[in-house]
C-alpha cells in the first residue's frame, strides 16, 4: 500500500486511514463533520497527493493530446486549464482529468483517485516517432487542497501568493519552500478551492506553512469523508465511482465542460456527436435524497415500481440536507427532479427522490 510523504503527519493528527486505489488515505481526523464545517465556514487543508498526475512535454505535446482526448485544448493559453476525458471507441469514459497548459508542458490531474489509470491508458496511444514524452508524477509530485471562504487568505499568508482573482482552472507559478509549484483554482467542494502542485520533497514544508498561517483563519485538516460530502453536495462527479466505462460523457451532464463537438476526431467522438445530434442520451446523472438513514453502496439498483431503471454510483450523508445523498444514473424518463424512485439495499427497497444538482451553491 502506497503512502503520501505526509503519512506520519496525518497519523500524528489522529487520522483514521482508508485504502483507495492502492493508497492509504486519511478518511477523517476524529470527527469528519467538524472538518466538513471548517471547509463550509472557514478553511480546510487536504492531502490529494495520491491523485494521478501526468506531465507531458516535447514538441508535439499539445498536438498529440489534442488528437486523443475529448476536449479542445488548442485555445488554452499558459496559465489556463480545462476538463477533459479519454474515451473508448464506443464513447465510454476511461478516465476524467483536468489539463493545465504551461509554456513547456501540459499537466493532467485526475479528478478522483484512480491510481496510474490515466498514465497507463494514454501511454498506449503514444506512438513511436511522436515528439512527446509522458512522465508519471503520481509519487514524485504532491498535491494539497486548501478549501473554504478563507482559502485565498490562507495561501497568501503562507506563501505571499495572491489568488483572489484566479478564475476556475487558472493557475499561477510560485516558489514554495524553495520548490517550483503551481497554485491552481479548482472545483472540489463548492467553496473556493486552491490546489498546490509541487515536488513531493516540498510537501511537508508546504503543509506546515499552511497549518501555521491558517490557524488564524480556523484551518482544519480534512479527510476523505468530509470531502465526499462536500463534493457531492456541490454536484461534482469524479473518476472511478461515477465516471467510468459504464458512462458516456453526455450522461454525466458534462456538455460544454469535458468534451468538444467541434474540434475534430478523437476516440469516441462519433458516438458523442450522434448523441448530441439525435438527442438519444439514455440516462442522466442525478442527485437522490433518501428518506431514511441507510447509505446505499455503489451499484445499488434503482427502481420505479417493479422496473429496474438505473444504479447508484456514490452515496454519503449530507450535513447540508441532513439526509443521505446519492448520485445515480436512472434512465432519462426517470431523471426529472422530484421523481419518486426506490433504492434496493440488502434486498429491501428504500424510498428516494430525484433532485437536480448541485444541492449546494456558495453564497
Amino acid at each position: 500500500m502506497k503512502q503520501s510523504r505526509l503519512h506520519p503527519i496525518h497519523a500524528q493528527l489522529g487520522a483514521t486511514f482508508e485504502a483507495i486505489a492502492g493508497w492509504e488515505i486519511p478518511a477523517h481526523y476524529g470527527d469528519w463533520r467538524t472538518e466538513y464545517q471548517a471547509v463550509r465556514t472557514a478553511v480546510g487543508l487536504a492531502d490529494l497527493s495520491p491523485r494521478g498526475k501526468v506531465r507531458v512535454t516535447g514538441e508535439d505535446r499539445v498536438k498529440w493530446l489534442q488528437g486523443i482526448i475529448s476536449n479542445d485544448i488548442l485555445p488554452l493559453q499558459p496559465g489556463q486549464g480545462r476538463y477533459s476525458s479519454f474515451l473508448t471507441h464506443k464513447g465510454k469514459m476511461i478516465t476524467y482529468f483536468r489539463c493545465y497548459l504551461q509554456t513547456d508542458a501540459v499537466w493532467l490531474e485526475d479528478v478522483g483517485e484512480i491510481g496510474d489509470h490515466t498514465f497507463t491508458a494514454l501511454r498506449k496511444f503514444l506512438l513511436y516517432g511522436t515528439k512527446a514524452k509522458m512522465e508519471n508524477c503520481g509519487e514524485s509530485w504532491g498535491l494539497l487542497l486548501v478549501s473554504g471562504p478563507n482559502a485565498a487568505r490562507t495561501v497568501q499568508a503562507a506563501f505571499g501568493v495572491d489568488c483572489r482573482d484566479l478564475l476556475p482552472l487558472h493557475f499561477v507559478a510560485a516558489q514554495i519552500g524553495g520548490q517550483p509549484a503551481l497554485v491552481i483554482r479548482t472545483e472540489e467542494t463548492g467553496e473556493v478551492d486552491l490546489e498546490l502542485l509541487l515536488p513531493s520533497e516540498g510537501l511537508l514544508a508546504a503543509w506546515n506553512a499552511l497549518m501555521e498561517a491558517g490557524a488564524a483563519f480556523g484551518i482544519k485538516p480534512t479527510g476523505g469523508q468530509a470531502r465526499e460530502a462536500l463534493r457531492m453536495e456541490a454536484g461534482l462527479p469524479k473518476a472511478g465511482p461515477d465516471l467510468n466505462e459504464e458512462i458516456v460523457p453526455p450522461e454525466a451532464n458534462l456538455e460544454g465542460k469535458a468534451f468538444s463537438l467541434n474540434k475534430g476526431c478523437y476516440p469516441g467522438q462519433e458516438v458523442v456527436a450522434r448523441m448530441d445530434t439525435y438527442g438519444n442520451v439514455r440516462r442522466h446523472l442525478v442527485g437522490l435524497l433518501l428518506h431514511d438513514a441507510t447509505v446505499p453502496t455503489r451499484g445499488a439498483k434503482l427502481f420505479s415500481g417493479d422496473r429496474e431503471v438505473g444504479w447508484v454510483s456514490s452515496a454519503t450523508f449530507s450535513p447540508h440536507q441532513n439526509a443521505v445523498l446519492a448520485f445515480g444514473f436512472p434512465l432519462r424518463d426517470f431523471s426529472a427532479p422530484d421523481t419518486a424512485l426506490t433504492v434496493e439495499i440488502d434486498g429491501k427497497k428504500h424510498d428516494a427522490t430525484v433532485k437536480a444538482l448541485p444541492l449546494y451553491r456558495r453564497a
